[in-house]
C-alpha cells in the first residue's frame, strides 16, 4: 500500500523570495498577516528582503514556519492528507502543527522564542559531508575536540557541528565527494546548545499539546506516535541532540528507510513552494525554486516522488540543482 509522508525542512532552507507566490492564496495570506501581527514585523518583507537578514536565526525560523504551515494548509484545503508527518529540526514544529498538536499561533510563538535563544547561541558552524569512508570520519571526530555528529542521514551523508576551526579541520582531513558549509549561524544540535535548550525547555514544558491526528516521526525518536506527552518529550530533547540520540533511523511502515530520528537533517533550500527528497527516503534532497503562481498552484495539485510502497510529498522548495540536507 502506498504511504504518503509530508516532510518539512529546517533552517538552511531559506532563500530570498520564498513564499511570495503563496500570497495569491487567501488562506496563506491570512497566515502571513497573522504572523506579522504576532511577531511585530512583516514576514513577507523579511522573506523578500536581503539574504543576510533573512539568514539571521531570529528571522529565519519564524519565516520558514509560516511558509511551510501555509503550504500544509493549502494542501489540506484540497483534501490531501498524509499518512505520516516529519520535519528537520525547526520543520518538526510545522509537522506538529500539520498534525493538529497545537494551533498556528502557539507554534509560531514557540518558534519565535526558540529562534531568539538559538540566535543568542550563535558563533558555531555546521557542514554536510557526502561520500566518505565512515571509519575515517569516526576516527577524525574521535581525535578532534570541539566537533560532533549532528545528523546521521545515511551511511554516506552526515552533518557535523561545533566550533568553526574544528569543523574546518574535519572538512580538510576527511576525504569526501562533497563537503558543504551550511547556511546556519550556530553549532545547532550539539552540546554547545545546552544553555539554549535548558531555557527553551522551561517554555516548552508549559505549552499546550494535544494528541496528533497524524502520526509524527520525531528528530529524537524513530517510532511514529500520536501521543501528546511523547511528542512534547521528544521535542524538548531536540535542540541539544548528541551522543546516542544521533543516527537512530526509522522505518515508517517500511516507507522511509533512511529517515533518522536525530538523523533528519535540514537544508533543502526553500524558495517559492516545493521539494526535497530521494528514492532512499527522506535523507537526500533534490529541489528547485518555484517562481510564479502557476508553478505553486501546480505543486499544490500534487508533486510527488514515488518508489515501491512509498510516495513522498515534499514540502520544501529550492534551487534548480540538488542540495544536501543541512542542519537546524
Amino acid at each position: 500500500m502506498t504511504k504518503t509522508i509530508w516532510m518539512f525542512p529546517g533552517q538552511g532552507s531559506q532563500v530570498t523570495g520564498m513564499g511570495q507566490d503563496l500570497l495569491d492564496i487567501p488562506s496563506a495570506k491570512d497566515k502571513f498577516d497573522q504572523a506579522s501581527d504576532t511577531l511585530g514585523w512583516s514576514v513577507s518583507d523579511r522573506c523578500n528582503g536581503d539574504i543576510e537578514t533573512l539568514s539571521q536565526t531570529r528571522y529565519t525560523q519564524p519565516c520558514l514556519y509560516v511558509v511551510e504551515a501555509a503550504i500544509a494548509d493549502a494542501l489540506k484545503a484540497q483534501g490531501k492528507t498524509p499518512d505520516y508527518v516529519a520535519g528537520h529540526s525547526l520543520g518538526e514544529y510545522v509537522a506538529l502543527y500539520a498534525a493538529g498538536v497545537f494551533d498556528f499561533k502557539t507554534g509560531l510563538e514557540l518558534v519565535e522564542k526558540r529562534a531568539t535563544l538559538m540566535n543568542e547561541a550563535s558563533g558555531g558552524k555546521m557542514a554536510a559531508l557526502i561520500g566518505f569512508k565512515r571509519d575515517e570520519l569516526t576516527a577524525a571526530l574521535d581525535k578532534t575536540d570541539g566537533v560532533s555528529l549532528a545528523n546521521d542521514n545515511s551511511s554516506t551523508q552526515v552533518v557535523i557541528t561545533g566550533e568553526p576551526d574544528a569543523v574546518d579541520t574535519i572538512m580538510a582531513n576527511v576525504k569526501a565527494k562533497r563537503a558543504i558549509p551550511l547556511a546556519v549561524s550556530g553549532a545547532f544540535h550539539s552540546p554547545y546548545m545546552a544553555d539554549a535548550a535548558t531555557e527553551f525547555n522551561k517554555i516548552l514544558t508549559d505549552a499546550p499539546f494535544t494528541d496528533a491526528t497524524i502520526p509524527v516521526v520525531s528528530n529524537t525518536e524513530p517510532t511514529a506516535t500520536t501521543d501528546a506527552t511523547d511528542l512534547k518529550t521528544r521535542l524538548i530533547a531536540q535542540i541539544h541532540i548528541s551522543g546516542p540520540d544521533v543516527g537512530r533511523r526509522s522505518d515508517v511502515g517500511g516507507a522511509a528507510d533512511d529517515v533518522g530520528a536525530g538523523a533528519i537533517g535540514d537544508g533543502a533550500r526553500v524558495g517559492g513552494g516545493v521539494g526535497s527528497g530521494s528514492e532512499r527516503g527522506l535523507a537526500q534532497s533534490a529541489s528547485w525554486k518555484l517562481s510564479g503562481s502557476r508553478r505553486v498552484q501546480a505543486f499544490l495539485r500534487g508533486w510527488t516522488l514515488t518508489r515501491p510502497r512509498t510516495r513522498l510529498t515534499h514540502l520544501s522548495t529550492a534551487s534548480e540543482t540538488p542540495r544536501p540536507p543541512s542542519g537546524t
